[in-house]
């Protein structure tokens, strides 16, 4: 079950429709690109940190802000090949 006070950083989707593990890659994703601290403590305890970055390792296409998925790759030592981590961001200027 997805707690209600993470629904501002989940806005385009129904939480009792969300599933904490089918759906750990757009759950994981939104909330580090959007979270506060309590959301992202509440991530730490929901997800093994290898599931974390195995998110940030592959990221889904266009949902990622460029310094948020920056930022997360540095705390979490991830090297992504620039081609990926281009196709991860959303670009709003297409």
């Amino acid at each position: 079950m997805v707690p209600s006070f993470l629904q501002p950083y989940l806005a385009s989707y129904d939480l009792s429709r969300l599933d904490v593990e089918k759906d750990k890659d757009i759950i994981i994703t939104e909330i580090l690109n959007k979270g506060d601290d309590e959301a992202i403590i509440w991530l730490g305890r929901t997800y093994p940190k290898k599931v974390i970055k195995e998110v940030i390792s592959f990221p889904i296409r266009g949902l990622w802000m460029k310094s948020v998925l920056d930022y997360w790759t540095k705390i979490f030592d991830i090297k992504l090949p620039r081609e990926r981590f281009d196709r991860a961001i959303l670009d709003l200027n297409p």
